[in-house]
């Protein structure tokens, strides 16, 4: 196999929740292979991740949605597709968490972390399998899982409970759509230097607890992502259906 294989050019992608962090670095890696990427977050301006895109000669574009809301979904979509022609690349990357102990745990927060994570996951792929069935073209669904796809995690009950759906969801769609010429596969993150691990990383405790665990001896970053991200998304995966491939630092494996 060449390396021409792990290339995107001419592909068009939407990457959710890139505005910065995870989703920001794997539409950046996305775009360094070739394509063009329509990235989205909640924030009303786009962040610096659409210049980085622009300035490797790729087209991009932004669109502000909370991604809870089922109109917004499909505007996405519909949106991306006006913009680039195609949708041939979905990335599921927009979650957000909220811990709390299981006993203190509030249906409002479980409710939003079940509609941002695990739902939108749902309603976001089927649209955007409509759209690659009805192109004929076939086209790569990229899921962002987690680490707690496999474990319970604490004081997080509903992000691991949206995260082990995210993996079952992965396999589910992969099942129906992998004859389709439609490749649905994820990417599970381990403990990485984010935004929803702020909290953590700034407990001496637990940050402490978290680094000794970790056989590569650090926090992950966004650009760690990229190589797994760009693999999934492109041709040199046309054999992979329905994997949740841990990127982790090892985590899993102590």
């Amino acid at each position: 196999m060449s390396f021409a294989a792990f290339q995107l050019n001419g592909k068009n992608a939407l990457v959710t929740g890139s505005h910065r962090g995870l989703g920001a670095g794997i539409a950046l890696a996305l775009a360094e292979a070739g394509a063009n990427v329509a990235c989205h977050g909640r924030d009303p301006h786009p962040g610096s991740v659409c210049g980085d895109i622009q300035a490797l000669g790729r087209r991009c574009c932004y669109f502000p949605a909370d991604v809870a809301d089922a109109q917004a979904c499909s505007a996405l979509v519909k949106k991306t597709v006006a913009e680039f022609g195609s949708l041939d690349i979905l990335v599921n990357n927009a979650g957000i968490i909220r811990r709390a102990p299981a006993v203190e745990y509030s249906s409002e927060d479980w409710d939003q972390v079940i509609a941002v994570d695990l739902t939108a996951v749902f309603r976001v792929s089927q649209l955007a399998a409509r759209q690659m069935l009805k192109q004929g073209t076939g086209g790569k669904i990229l899921n962002v899982a987690s680490v707690l796809s496999f474990q319970g995690g604490v004081l997080v009950p509903a992000y691991a409970a949206a995260k082990g759906g995210v993996a079952q969801l992965t396999r589910a769609f992969a099942n129906e759509w992998a004859a389709k010429g439609i490749n649905v596969n994820a990417i599970a993150p381990g403990y990485m230097a984010t935004d929803n691990t702020e909290a953590l990383r700034n407990d001496p405790l637990r940050s402490r607890q978290i680094l000794e665990r970790i056989p590569a001896g650090r926090w992950g970053e966004s650009a760690d992502l990229g190589g797994a991200a760009v693999f999934l998304c492109s041709p040199a995966s046309d054999y992979v259906h329905g994997h949740v491939l841990a990127v982790d630092g090892g985590w899993l494996s102590r």
